[in-house]
């Protein structure tokens, strides 16, 4: 299994993540590409993927709602996720991705 690809920056972590909408649950279903794969219940319909996974990902990740944003990759698959107020090491930690 390759390795989360993740940029660090002042205070914040951007990595891409491949999403998949209309599963039967929300789940961090592991590693496609260097890229996270999450299943997304939501519907990929008005921007209702989107806000279910970062409103997931902020909640798995134990920040703020607010401080995880779809940077790029609004209406595609695979988007560019920016969180603030985490390192690279605590969100592979928080992931489950550590080794």
């Amino acid at each position: 299994m390759a390795d989360l690809k993740f940029r660090q920056f002042d205070g914040r972590v951007v990595f891409q993540a491949k999403i998949v909408p209309g599963s039967s649950r929300t789940v961090v279903s592991g590693l496609l590409d260097g890229m996270l794969k999450v299943k997304v219940a939501a519907a990929p319909e008005k921007g209702k993927a989107n806000k279910c996974v970062c409103e997931f990902l902020a909640e798995q990740l134990a920040v703020k709602k607010k401080s995880v944003k779809i940077v790029s990759g609004q209406s595609n698959p695979v988007k560019s996720i920016e969180v603030l107020g985490i390192s690279g090491g605590a969100l592979l930690k928080r992931l489950n991705l550590d080794k």
